[in-house]
């Protein structure tokens, strides 16, 4: 049984969608058809993504990006939406009107739509995420429709755990284009950003991963990564240090007096 009437009064002029329309607070936030919880590895590589997803020409807190949270698009179907592996929003706060977390992701109700998805492929949603399959006219559109042709996102990215390959679409007229790597990156001037592959440890776990890059190709650390380099600065610091105050003494300078003195 719907939640909803069959239809919404409207009035003279009618009302904005987001004033008619469901919310976040009404829309459901979890999916009764899939039960149980997605892999390690659809837990991590998100995570990765959203620790480095930092746009240099963006005010931090305009930056928005999610996980497995729901992605509701359509005014005309307000319960039918899609369930992005990751993805990126720029020019929307963090917080829900500045004032709640999210419970999903509802366009008609936010300010711009996603810049940037990923969908991480997986043997049973292989061929919707590369839009190789096509829905009835009675049932939701596929991913690829939605991203392409409803949601207009400019920036849509596969990746594959199990070959490492890297696919990526540009929207470009009104459709996705392929995109081709420039130094085995895909550049995303808009946000002073690039996505690509990386060999390294993350979590602990080594294996090929998807992150973000600066434009010229320099890695966006993760806290980690920042807390591991200002300790070895510090570290390196103190080893200069303590070379210095060996030299003086050899030059017969006691480095405890020039403290003294400053």
């Amino acid at each position: 049984m719907s939640i909803f009437p069959k239809y919404i009064p409207q009035s003279d002029p009618p009302l904005p969608p987001w004033e008619t329309l469901p919310t976040m607070y009404d829309l459901p936030s979890d999916n009764p058809e899939e039960p149980g919880l997605p892999d390690y590895f659809h837990f991590l590589q998100p995570l990765l993504l959203y620790l480095t997803f930092q746009p240099i020409n963006w005010n931090p807190e305009l930056v928005f990006s999610a996980a497995d949270l729901n992605l509701y698009y359509d005014l005309q179907h307000p319960l039918w939406y899609k369930r992005p592996d990751w993805f990126g929003v720029v020019g929307v706060e963090k917080q829900y009107q500045g004032e709640d977390l999210r419970l999903s992701y509802v366009t008609w109700q936010e300010p711009a739509n996603p810049f940037v998805i990923v969908e991480l492929l997986s043997p049973g949603t292989e061929d919707e995420d590369l839009g190789n399959t096509q829905n009835a006219t009675d049932k939701p559109p596929t991913k690829w429709e939605v991203y392409e042709r409803i949601l207009r996102v400019p920036y849509y990215i596969v990746f594959s755990r199990y070959t490492d390959e890297l696919q990526a679409f540009q929207l470009v007229g009104g459709h996705y284009e392929p995109m081709n790597l420039t130094d085995g990156r895909l550049l995303m001037p808009e946000i002073g950003l690039s996505l690509g592959l990386w060999q390294g440890s993350f979590r602990d776990i080594e294996r090929l991963w998807l992150r973000w890059f600066t434009l010229a190709g320099e890695l966006i650390p993760e806290p980690a990564e920042e807390a591991r380099q200002a300790k070895q600065e510090a570290e390196q610091a103190k080893r200069k240090a303590a070379q210095l105050a060996e030299r003086l003494r050899q030059l017969g300078v006691n480095p405890d007096d020039l403290e003294e003195l400053l």
